[in-house]
């Protein structure tokens, strides 16, 4: 087929930009749509990982409402193994720790409260375990540690219940002067309509009221 003049110049134009930049659009090319394979390929194990841990946090569901511990060990221990990426392993931790502390396994509640609070992604369920395994410290006399876990930063909607917990650990200690400042602050940040407010003040006025204020 014969070219006109106009063509014949567009023609070259086209064969001297592939000569120079061909190869490198190529690459380009490959690489986008390289690229571009492999994020729909994560986003479709993603999907996968998550329909597939739901699945068994269904199952553990069911043992926690049948109260069958060993099963809701089991189960939450099978999502951190195997989809510890998902929201369902902090989820299937915590439910887990709740159904250990009910049949007063308080190891295992404490372990499955660890692992979320080094593995977990969600920073509202770190706190939480942070706060509950600090409760099961004082429970087991280990104040220390249990102060050490609530010496981390937590979101604000939670200081005040770490404060909380962290004055009945130091009460139980028989350091009242700090147990008094901690439930002030968790007076000072806990919402003026919550009725846990009227509980922190009972036992701030058990050990001696408000803390003696330092001189100006």
């Amino acid at each position: 087929m014969a070219f006109d003049l106009d063509e014949q110049e567009q023609l070259a134009t086209l064969k001297n930009w592939w000569e120079k930049y061909g190869n490198l659009t190529t690459w380009v090319l490959i690489i986008a749509l390289a690229a571009y394979a492999g994020w729909s390929g994560w986003n479709y194990y993603q999907r996968s990982q998550a329909l597939q841990a739901s699945q068994l946090y269904d199952e553990q569901q069911k043992a926690v409402t049948a109260k069958d511990n060993a099963k809701v060990q089991r189960a939450a221990a099978d999502i951190q193994q195997k989809f510890g990426s998902t929201a369902y392993a902090g989820m299937a931790a915590m439910a887990a720790a709740k159904t250990a502390f009910d049949a007063n396994d308080l190891n295992a509640a404490k372990d499955q409260l660890q692992w979320v609070v080094d593995h977990g992604h969600d920073a509202d369920y770190k706190a939480l375990a942070r706060i509950r395994l600090a409760g099961i410290l004082l429970d087991q006399k280990a104040y220390d540690d249990g102060l050490k876990v609530l010496a981390a930063d937590l979101p604000a909607p939670f200081a005040s219940a770490a404060a909380d917990r962290k004055g009945d650990i130091l009460v139980a200690q028989n350091k009242l002067d700090e147990a008094r400042a901690a439930y002030q602050l968790a007076l000072d940040k806990m919402d003026s309509k919550n009725p846990g407010k009227q509980l922190i003040q009972l036992k701030l006025d058990a050990i001696g009221g408000a803390p003696a204020k330092a001189a100006a």
